[in-house]
């Protein structure tokens, strides 16, 4: 299909693009006469060349013509054109002038000739007219009174002194009228226009007016060949109560004798709009062939659009509707049938609407834009939608609000249509081919469909997929575009389940956008964003978890599994400062060597703002719902605004944890085969209704990668029993553990427990022998062998050694040494009495009963350079006995700023040693 652009040819005026105001096209009845009009409406041909005969138009001519041939059928002495301003009155008044005052020359005219004929007289009888207009009438030498000015037109000074001397101060009566009509000699025809605005302006004068009025209704019924047409309209704009109750007496007075006529049939507009904009609109091949393919595309879908286009009733066949909704794009090309009916269906519902000049001069500039742009840029559309309006001109936008008396939109436009930052476009940035500004051209059909209305001001899902879709546009499509611009935008709201309006009112989404920008970023955001991020790696945690620290000294080196959660402001790009920041990190603590780097794991987020801005959004609507709250909000939001409030801010804060899933995609974990230690590993999407934790998360993608295991079994350690320690066959526990940990073997949740429990499982089942206490030649203090084991007696220290089975073997094979010979004892000797004394002898002492047990307690101040002798040499000979209770009071100073880090790493250690909940760490 053509575009429209390359069939139709708009007019010169409208082709170059000049201004156009609903002024342009209105016609100044009072100019024409005094021939100061454009050629357009001041000449007679030119006129009707420009003049399309619309049913009314040729019914309302030809009741007058017919009048003033003498005839009495259809038609009456009196008529009044009632209709919409800019509806076609003072057009009508026009071409009847030009017609008048031709006489047998008008059939020459473009149109008149088929005119002449349907009202059913030989030729259009030459008349004498007289025209008052109120806007422009004022008192003059000569013309004192409307009365005296009518007599004037019509019979010159004879007609002044039919109505006799007192028709300077006084109203003529029907009898004197009469006589001026006769004295005019030939037809009479009257011409009344913007009679109200007379009244306004000369309020001294309304009463004699209204009874002119009166009497010449009555003189113009009694008189043959003579014809009154006035025009009055419907409603105006910013009338008074004064206004209002004139045109009423004035409208009664007139309504006695007349006739009403609607000045223009709505269904004709499209004529009306083609014959004054377009020169001419191409092959009728093209049109009747765009017309077909729309057509049936409508009747394919016609279950999901508006039922007045596609209705099919007992009445019609199916192929009737389908060949009458044809005929409706083809009458309306180059335009969309519902890019005119929209003016005609809402938009005349508005008081300050003006019905043709209003709908010409929007589109006049309408066309001007799409038919330049349509080259410059190779538009394709077939015919003009409602979607194409350019609302980005500031012009033709002016046009549009002025015609629908609402300035207020223009923010509204701007923030989410047409505007360079709009929403609309925004979304648009994608688009491509059909749906090229697809969210653009819905908010600006939302615009024209939601702006007026009788019953609603609501554009409905129906009438945007009418007036939007195409052989290459589904209805799906617009339906989307709706609703996502409808969820983006300020000042568009959703009614009902299926409709959409735009106001000025905004949205308690521009409430929420406004309390956002007002966010602080160090005392609020910031601190949300990690106290989500913390909360949500909390939950059902299984392993210690350090959240965001500031330097490498904030994570301990320990023995266990665990899992650092990078600040949501560091981003993992996979290269870069971060990854040299955490590679130093994970090799040092500070100054020091990590002893179990491989116990790490990195969480890290991926780069971008999503985090932040979810983080934001969610904010913003828990104050906005506050405020609401508390009533300190203000702005007259719609209740089903309110209503919703609630479930956004649930809304938003489960898209922030959301978010925090999708983030944390990055775990970063120590691996000597990579150049710098680091390996990177990509969670994948997340999300936190998977039912599992984040923390677990992370451990299943480690097992999955073979890079974490829940255990070990005895033949990985044979396979992986390092080559020095082949030849004496013992593994220190400590270098054990730590191997596990720095990633020489396969990372353990939890090496301690697990590996003390394998342990004692090995030792018993003769897989592995265990020893403590070594001495000098390579033999132990004590040896475990096939054998049960006291968990606690398996101690990660490096005096105690995991053995291989035939070590093991060999020395619980090897016969303890001979005890040292014991020296016989001297008998113990009583001391005798001292010579020279005499004494009575003493008493036997009683004996001392004897207990069964004696309880040691060993307290005193410890130098801390022999605690570890202390351990080693007492601890051992304190357990020879039962109940054995060890209490310590420790007491260190430390600087302040190290004491965060200092009592962080204090609690793990305990924490290490399972005394967490037996040695309780204060701090003053």
């Amino acid at each position: 299909m053509e575009p429209w652009y390359k069939v139709a040819t708009p007019r010169k005026e409208v082709r170059e693009g000049r201004s156009f105001n609903p002024d342009e096209f209105a016609i100044h009845l009072e100019q024409v006469i005094a021939k100061t009009a454009p050629e357009d409406y001041r000449e007679p041909e030119q006129f009707f060349k420009r003049t399309c005969f619309t049913r009314a138009l040729r019914e309302h001519a030809g009741m007058v013509l017919r009048r003033l041939s003498g005839e009495t059928a259809n038609t009456a002495p009196v008529m009044t054109l009632i209709t919409q301003f800019g509806g076609g009155k003072t057009h009508t008044l026009t071409a009847l002038y030009h017609l008048v005052t031709s006489g047998a020359k008008a059939s020459s005219f473009p149109g008149v000739a088929g005119l002449i004929k349907e009202a059913g007289i030989r030729a259009v009888p030459e008349a004498r007219v007289a025209v008052f207009v109120g806007n422009a009438w004022d008192p003059q030498e000569g013309r004192e009174t409307p009365w005296i000015d009518i007599a004037r037109q019509l019979a010159e000074d004879k007609g002044v002194q039919e109505l006799g001397t007192a028709a300077l101060t006084t109203p003529p009566g029907t009898e004197a009228l009469s006589r001026v009509f006769k004295a005019a000699g030939r037809p009479v025809l009257l011409l009344f226009d913007e009679v109200l605005n007379f009244l306004s302006r000369h309020r001294g004068m309304a009463e004699q007016f209204h009874s002119f009025i009166q009497n010449l209704t009555v003189a113009a019924t009694g008189t043959v060949r003579c014809a009154a047409v006035i025009s009055l309209p419907r409603s105006q704009v910013e009338m008074t109560e004064w206004d209002m109750q004139w045109q009423d007496r004035i409208t009664k007075v007139v309504r006695r004798v007349a006739k009403d006529l609607i000045a223009n049939d709505e269904t004709e507009i499209s004529e009306v709009v083609r014959r004054r904009l377009f020169e001419e609109i191409g092959s009728e091949r093209v049109r009747k062939k765009i017309s077909k393919v729309y057509a049936d595309w409508c009747f394919e879908r016609r279950a999901q659009l508006p039922p007045e286009w596609t209705a099919v009733d007992s009445a019609a066949t199916e192929a009737r509707a389908r060949e009458y909704l044809r005929s409706r794009f083809e009458i309306c090309y180059p335009f969309h049938p519902a890019t005119l009916s929209v003016f005609q269906r809402k938009w005349q519902a508005l008081s300050q609407y003006q019905q043709t000049r209003g709908t010409l001069a929007m589109l006049a500039q309408w066309i001007s834009w799409a038919y330049r742009t349509g080259f410059t840029e190779a538009r394709r559309e077939p015919l003009i939608t409602l979607g194409s309006a350019p609302l980005e001109v500031p012009e033709f936008r002016s046009v549009v609000l002025g015609q629908l008396g609402e300035s207020r939109l223009v923010a509204a436009i701007d923030a989410d249509i047409a505007g360079a930052h709009s929403h609309a476009r925004a979304l648009d940035a994608d688009t491509r081919g059909a749906l090229r500004n697809i969210h653009r051209r819905v908010g600006t059909t939302i615009l024209f469909e939601s702006s007026g209305g009788q019953v609603d001001k609501v554009a409905h899902l129906p009438e945007l997929r009418f007036a939007l879709g195409e052989p290459d546009v589904d209805t799906t499509s617009i339906d989307n575009a709706a609703f996502v611009l409808e969820d983006k935008s300020y000042f568009i709201r959703r009614v009902g389940s299926d409709g959409f309006k735009i106001s000025h009112q905004p949205t308690v989404k521009k409430v929420v956008n406004d309390r956002r920008a007002s966010l602080d970023e160090e005392s609020e955001i910031k601190p949300a964003m990690r106290t989500l991020v913390q909360k949500e790696f909390d939950k059902g945690t299984s392993i210690p978890i350090v959240p965001f620290p500031e330097d490498g000294t904030a994570v301990q080196d320990t023995p266990k599994l665990t899992l650092v959660v990078v600040d949501p402001e560091s981003e993992w790009t996979g290269s870069g400062s971060l990854r040299q920041q955490i590679a130093e990190w994970t090799k040092q603590r500070g100054k020091s060597p990590r002893l179990y780097p491989g116990s790490l794991v990195w969480c890290i987020k991926k780069p971008g703002r999503d985090l932040r801005d979810k983080v934001e959004l969610w904010l913003a609507w828990k104050r906005v719902a506050k405020e609401i709250a508390e009533g300190t909000l203000g702005g007259d939001f719609d209740r089903a605004d309110r209503i919703e409030i609630q479930s956004k801010v649930a809304e938003a804060e489960n898209a922030a944890k959301d978010e925090v899933w999708g983030g944390y995609r990055f775990v970063v974990i120590a691996d000597n085969q990579e150049p710098d230690g680091l390996k990177t590993i990509d969670l994948g999407a997340g999300h936190s209704s998977s039912g599992e934790t984040l923390c677990g998360r992370v451990i299943t993608v480690l097992k999955s990668q073979a890079l974490l295991n829940e255990s070990v079994g005895a033949g990985y350690i044979e396979r992986n029993w390092p080559p020095a320690l082949k030849a004496s066959g013992a593994w220190p526990l400590a270098s054990l553990r730590q191997s596990f940990l720095n990633g020489a073997l396969t990372r353990l949740l939890d090496p301690d427990t697990i590996l003390k429990a394998k342990i004692v499982e090995w030792v018993s089942r003769g897989d592995f022998g265990l020893a403590s206490g070594q001495k000098p030649g390579g033999t132990y203090e004590r040896v475990w062998f096939s054998e049960m084991i006291a968990p606690e007696e398996v101690a990660f220290e490096s005096g105690v050694f995991l053995l291989v089975k035939e070590k093991a073997r060999a020395l619980k094979a090897t016969p303890e040494p001979a005890g040292e010979p014991k020296l016989p004892q001297r008998p113990e000797q009583k001391p005798g009495p001292i010579p020279g004394l005499s004494a009575e002898p003493e008493a036997e002492p009683e004996p001392t009963p004897v207990t069964d047990k004696r309880t040691f307690r060993v307290f005193g101040n410890v130098p801390p350079e022999i605690w570890n002798r202390l351990g080693t040499k007492v601890l051992p000979k304190l357990r020879s006995g039962s109940d054995l209770r060890i209490g310590v009071e420790f007491s260190v100073t430390v600087e302040g700023q190290l004491a965060r880090s200092f009592e962080a790493d204090l609690k793990q250690i305990l924490a290490d040693l399972g005394l967490t909940n037996s040695v309780k760490v204060d701090v003053y």
